[in-house]
């Protein structure tokens, strides 16, 4: 989705938005209307190992990126 950095000011908070970090997999479960679970990929989404023992930050961007999309109501259709 995010192939370069980009950066999201959500609720007072600038997050940067780069394919596989944690804003993004936030955003991308909300997208396809799956249930939250923190994770992400440092090389990129499917790329390299799945890290599911996120910081403290990492945390608050995994669910700002879920809430962000959320709030913009972008879901995927699937019909």
């Amino acid at each position: 989705m995010f192939d370069e950095i980009s950066s999201v000011t959500f609720k007072g908070t600038v997050y940067q938005q780069q394919h596989g970090n944690p804003f993004d997999r936030g955003s991308a479960d909300s997208y396809y209307g799956r249930v939250r679970d923190p994770h992400y990929y440092p090389d990129g989404t499917g790329h390299g190992t799945r890290v599911t023992d996120l910081t403290p930050a990492e945390l608050q961007a995994y669910h700002a990126g879920y809430d962000y999309n959320e709030e913009c109501g972008d879901k995927k259709n699937w019909n």
